[in-house]
């Protein structure tokens, strides 16, 4: 090639912006042009709507698959408006529909992230062939409507309304996307997983595209962590059901809150997950470090001080504890810090510290509250057949692999 031919400069840069930005590169903002990008739309809608709820107190988010390939998200937080008028704390929906400058990603402890990727509505928006945005306020309905990113029109009064929310409606893109199909199973579990780790939130999925009845599947859990631990034992067949020990605690040490449930049954490994701002760490990190040492430190100090024939033998290591153990740890951080690119493992040493301290307290109460099942407990870890070799260790990746 001649030095001619090979010549580059400036004007052969290419700048795009706005939605054809994110068009030309879909896979950078939603990971995949195949279904699990078009799930990842949804969970950007969703989670706009989710924390529009948690900033209210509380309330409901309803997801829809209708029968034309669009998804409709409603929920009845106050919102905001379309147009940002005056002091409103932030930017109005229409800002953050059309562009990546609507001001800093919301984070902290008070966000719940549902996505993987976090790129916001300007990216669902524009790799969706046509989104509807509905805001419900003060007695009207406004309304604008966008075709790939672009606004057809300025938002518009259509008419009263009745309560406050606001719905986004989208059909993503069959010139972007490989299939515009969504998974019902994968939407559930992840709606399950949030509704479990924010007590409070009420999330609806309804399916219209099958021939018939339309599916639908309602989660709230009034009890967060501890339904969810007694229901992942449901789930893995055990044939012991005790009370499920759980607590939450704020702790200004580690800017954030800690919900830990736990239980021991007749499953013979260790079954534990791991959230941090409502996102699955598979990989664990500090706050499952942490709770594994306030067990082990609750375990050994009971067993010593009842004089329980356990007292002579060395402390249990992480195996022995774990086994029969199912348990989720969600932790809410202002400032998580993460250990890769995939956040898929925690790194902040101030929440180990707070875990396990937390932890050996709660249970330590717990086992002298409850003497009997306490040393059941007990001696079960120290005399389990077959010690450390009776079950293997495990952090469940989240979400589901099959598709409907």
């Amino acid at each position: 090639m001649s030095g001619e031919g090979a010549g580059y400069d400036v004007a052969r840069i290419e700048v795009l912006e706005g939605p054809e930005a994110v068009r030309k590169r879909p896979g950078m903002w939603v990971g995949s042009i195949g279904e699990r990008g078009v799930h990842q739309l949804v969970f950007e809608a969703v989670g706009r709507a989710v924390n529009q709820v948690l900033a209210g107190g509380g309330g409901s988010v309803d997801v829809t698959l209708t029968p034309d390939g669009g998804v409709r998200v409603a929920d009845d937080g106050a919102g905001v408006p379309l147009e940002a008028v005056g002091d409103t704390g932030g930017p109005g929906l229409e800002a953050l529909l059309t562009g990546f400058s609507a001001g800093p990603e919301p984070s902290g402890r008070h966000i719940a992230a549902v996505g993987h990727v976090g790129s916001g509505l300007f990216v669902a928006n524009a790799l969706s062939s046509r989104l509807t945005a509905e805001v419900r306020c003060k007695g009207v309905r406004r309304v604008q409507k966008y075709a790939r990113g672009v606004a057809l029109a300025p938002p518009a009064a259509v008419g009263p309304a009745t309560g406050i929310g606001t719905t986004i409606a989208f059909w993503p893109d069959t010139e972007i996307f490989d299939t515009t199909r969504c998974s019902f199973a994968v939407l559930a579990e992840r709606f399950r997983q949030v509704a479990f780790l924010n007590r409070g939130l009420g999330i609806s999925l309804t399916d219209e595209r099958p021939a018939g009845e339309p599916r639908a599947v309602l989660f709230r859990f009034p009890d967060g962590v501890r339904d969810f631990v007694a229901a992942l034992d449901a789930e893995a067949g055990a044939d012991l059901h005790p009370d499920v020990i759980g607590f939450e605690r704020e702790d200004p040490r580690m800017a954030g809150t800690m919900e830990v449930a736990l239980l021991w049954s007749g499953l013979r490994e260790e079954r534990i997950r791991s959230f941090v701002n409502s996102r699955a760490t598979a990989q664990g990190g500090t706050h499952v470090d942490g709770l594994r040492d306030g067990v082990a430190a609750a375990v050994t100090a009971y067993a010593r001080k009842r004089g329980l024939p356990a007292a002579a033998d060395p402390e249990p290591g992480a195996d022995r504890i774990g086994h029969n153990l199912t348990g989720v740890v969600s932790v809410k951080l202002d400032r998580p810090e993460f250990l890769g690119a995939t956040r898929a493992l925690l790194g902040n040493n101030d929440v180990r510290v707070c875990d396990g301290e937390a932890v050996r307290e709660h249970l330590g109460n717990w086992f002298e509250e409850q003497p009997e099942r306490a040393a059941e407990v007990v001696d079960r870890i120290f005399h389990q057949e077959g010690n450390s070799s009776g079950g293997a260790r495990q952090q469940p990746r989240d979400g589901v692999a099959g598709c409907d």
